[in-house]
């Protein structure tokens, strides 16, 4: 494929009533009682701001924009708990953490509980995973067919991805992962073209997550571009706890693998040199990592990385003898870490973005495919996150806080006849509502243990959002990980305008708590906790906190000391899991 950014943002449609208030309620279009097609689209770590139907300033993502234009984006999305497991194990229960047993990237995922395949499964449908799946163990009979990415902890690899099927047998498939994943996922559909039955597909990408790769084709797209910088690029985090300046998150202390900075060929005398040096300046366990990335990818690409890389990256090199520049984290003055950031996130950004591309490529092929098998008004097409991401907002490149960019996920979703295009609901949904809203549309009973709430009445307009904030006046998070990236145990509740965050794992277990006015302070830099005008508010939220912990059944001993976070090896000599 010979894709060119250019040719993606020519002919880009406008989002259509992207700046409309919209009514109480809507006028509903005519329903079909026919079992839809679903067709589920997950990427990792797509921040909001870099989908341009979330008037990104930073790409233009057309086809991922399609969805949108032709159906409805929630502009208020949010996930349970801001890491990739719990939220892809949320998205198959319909129950938070807690619940379906998915707390952390360590805990194990169980096979045998009720999953909304299986329950789609029962009433006729072929369903399929293809991509990430992440969990352990992989799918064995949560799908009739699923092959999901292995190896790099079950991540995947961006170059020449291995997958392993059901059966546990794996293959090493070349090509770029978005690109591969993607032509299998469109075989499966094909093979499904003459077929009375409904499907759901599960196509899932590793992009944009961490280590970002760009495909071939966009490794030079955003070279010479300078991206805008958030407005809270070098938050002080003067009104939180210390917590927040401790993090393992701060872009001015990402290593070069985080910005694909890594020795250059021994093309010309100097670059041997720089190459000799950064070499032997390398851990073995850096080595490592580098030689298995470098081995990855077949000359062709590794060519190509090197033509695209290796001028920036012997800039790279020089600037580390700089102070300015230097990563060292505890020994830069508050003017050292300011130029690293701005340096870190311009390197940062090109790479994110050029891999979101990669994303918005296929999920047009995707689209393209079922307009000309002509299954597009019977096929409900989502596109969805398992998370946002912090690219650069309070300097950080992560998720797992309750701040906005941490909380909140992108969903858009096509259903024709059913959803008016260019709907944009203000109401609050959560990762838990997609099940059940899939098994609604499916006209599926919603078990009554699925925490979630289907919203198909509100993409209908059968219901406003004003109605669905009366239902639903908060939403729940908990982050239950605590210590990995030095960031604490928390939970709290998100209201339209306020958010109360509880970190009960701070002060020895005495608690933190952080709360913002979301109306006057939509970035998240005034704590307000101790304000005394905000008295009311405060007990107000600690009432809506309260209630939320009791609604979803959430245990007291979540709450209670010890909760650092332990590894696997940790907890299997502790006798908590068995391998």
């Amino acid at each position: 494929m010979d894709f060119q950014y250019s040719k993606l943002v020519k002919g880009m449609a406008v989002l259509v009533a992207a700046n409309v208030a919209m009514p109480e309620t809507v006028e509903a279009a005519p329903v079909s009682t026919e079992q839809p097609n679903i067709v589920f689209i997950f990427s990792d770590d797509h921040a909001n701001r870099a989908i341009s139907a979330y008037g990104s300033d930073l790409i233009q993502t057309p086809n991922i924009d399609r969805i949108a234009n032709e159906g409805a984006i929630f502009e208020n999305t949010f996930v349970g708990n801001s890491i990739c497991q719990p939220s892809r194990a949320s998205v198959m229960t319909g129950k938070h953490s807690h619940k379906n047993g998915v707390t952390d990237n360590t805990a194990r995922w169980n096979p045998n509980q009720l999953a909304f395949p299986k329950l789609l499964e029962n009433v006729g449908y072929d369903t399929a995973l293809i991509g990430k799946w992440h969990m352990r163990p992989t799918p064995v009979k949560e799908f009739g067919y699923s092959l999901v990415l292995n190896g790099s902890g079950r991540q995947g690899t961006y170059y020449q991805p291995e997958f392993v099927d059901q059966k546990g047998k794996t293959t090493v498939v070349e090509g770029y992962s978005a690109d591969v994943i993607t032509d299998m996922s469109l075989d499966w559909m094909k093979q499904h073209a003459d077929s009375d039955k409904p499907f759901l597909i599960k196509i899932q990408y590793k992009a944009p997550h961490t280590p970002r790769r760009p495909a071939l084709r966009h490794l030079t797209t955003f070279k010479e571009h300078v991206f805008p910088e958030p407005t809270t690029l070098h938050d002080d985090y003067s009104t939180r706890g210390d917590h927040a300046q401790r993090a393992w998150m701060q872009l001015y202390g990402m290593g070069p693998v985080g910005i694909n900075a890594f020795p250059p060929a021994a093309t010309t005398p100097e670059r041997k040199q720089v190459r000799e040096e950064w070499l032997a300046s390398m851990n073995p366990r850096e080595l490592k990592k580098h030689e298995e990335w470098m081995n990855r990818m077949n000359k062709e690409q590794r060519d190509a990385w090197h033509a695209a890389y290796d001028d920036i990256n012997v800039e790279y090199w020089e600037m580390q003898k700089d102070p300015k520049y230097a990563r060292q984290r505890g020994n830069l003055t508050t003017e050292q870490k300011a130029d690293r950031l701005s340096y870190m996130y311009q390197r940062f950004m090109r790479d994110y973005a050029a891999t979101v591309l990669g994303i918005d490529e296929n999920v047009g092929r995707v689209l393209d495919y079922i307009d000309e098998a002509g299954i597009a008004d019977n096929t409900i097409v989502v596109y969805s996150s398992d998370q946002s991401f912090f690219i650069g907002e309070h300097g950080w490149a992560e998720k797992r806080y309750m701040y906005e960019e941490g909380m909140k996920m992108p969903f858009l979703i096509r259903w024709p006849g059913h959803i008016e295009a260019g709907l944009r609901p203000d109401a609050m949904i959560q990762n838990i509502d997609f099940a059940p809203t899939f098994l609604d549309s499916a006209g599926v009973a919603i078990p009554e243990e699925m925490q979630g709430k289907s919203f198909k009445a509100l993409l209908e307009g059968k219901v406003s959002d004003e109605q669905w904030h009366k239902e639903r006046p908060a939403v729940y998070y908990h982050y239950y990980m605590h210590g990995a990236h030095n960031v604490p145990r928390h939970d709290g509740v998100r209201t339209e305008r306020y958010k109360l965050i509880d970190f009960y794992s701070q002060n020895g277990g005495k608690g933190e708590f952080e709360l913002y006015d979301l109306e006057k302070d939509p970035y998240e830099v005034n704590n307000v906790y101790a304000d005394p005008n905000y008295a009311d508010v405060r007990e107000m939220m600690h009432g809506q906190l309260k209630e939320a912990r009791n609604k979803y059944e959430v245990p007291d001993d979540v709450f209670e000391v010890p909760y650092v976070y332990m590894n696997r090896k940790e907890r299997r000599e502790l006798g908590l899991i068995k391998n």
